[in-house]
């Protein structure tokens, strides 16, 4: 019998072993998320589709530009696990955060779907990241495009970028879209000021 309770807890200090490796690994590897050629360029997060995911939007615009007929494409954000754990003790992003953006069509028919829309191949990926000692506005943008090849950071006065500084609700990221993050930001009270008066004006407009 002793021997049984011997080999049993041999196992469980092996699996208990295996598993805080595997946990250290994970970390590790989101730690490291942040990640650059000797030419300054971000290597492509392969692992990101395992880091936090927060949320899609499905034909979103900020112009009233006309819509793409037919079209349909998904936005599916993803975030690195530190980043997220830090967002949720206090409602702000830390230096190394990068979110990666991942465009895919919509399709509406297909195998047994008879109505609304589901997501297909994808078209475009984007990284977000803030590296304070990096760039004059502590974030930048990197396309990648279809592939996975290091990408050069869009210059600090893009579209991109200004659009994130004026309307975005904190630190430049659009937590206004991320239905699980957008609380805690509230009870923190780290939403950004511009934001706040944006929030402000829509609802005096609406009355």
């Amino acid at each position: 019998m002793q021997s049984k309770v011997r080999i049993f807890s041999a196992a469980l200090a092996v699996a208990l072993a295996g598993g805080l490796a595997a946990t250290a690994v994970s970390r590790a590897q989101t730690a490291g998320a942040v990640a650059y050629t000797a030419d300054g360029k971000l290597q492509y997060p392969k692992d990101y589709r395992s880091w936090i995911y927060l949320s899609s939007g499905m034909d979103m615009a900020y112009t009233d530009s006309p819509g793409m007929g037919d079209m349909h494409m998904f936005d599916n954000i993803f975030v690195n696990r530190d980043a997220y754990e830090a967002f949720q003790k206090a409602g702000t992003w830390p230096d190394k955060t990068i979110f990666m953006l991942e465009v895919r069509k919509g399709q509406g028919k297909g195998s047994i779907n008879r109505k609304g829309m589901f997501q297909t191949d994808v078209v475009g990926r984007e990284a977000h990241v803030k590296d304070t000692a990096r760039f004059k506005s502590g974030w930048a943008f990197f396309p990648f495009g279809g592939g996975q090849g290091p990408s050069q950071a869009l210059p600090q006065t893009s579209g991109c970028n200004t659009c994130h500084e004026q309307h975005a609700a904190v630190d430049t990221t659009f937590v206004q879209f991320y239905p699980t993050l957008l609380p805690r930001a509230q009870d923190m009270k780290t939403l950004g000021a511009a934001y706040l008066a944006e929030e402000a004006q829509a609802g005096a407009d609406k009355r």
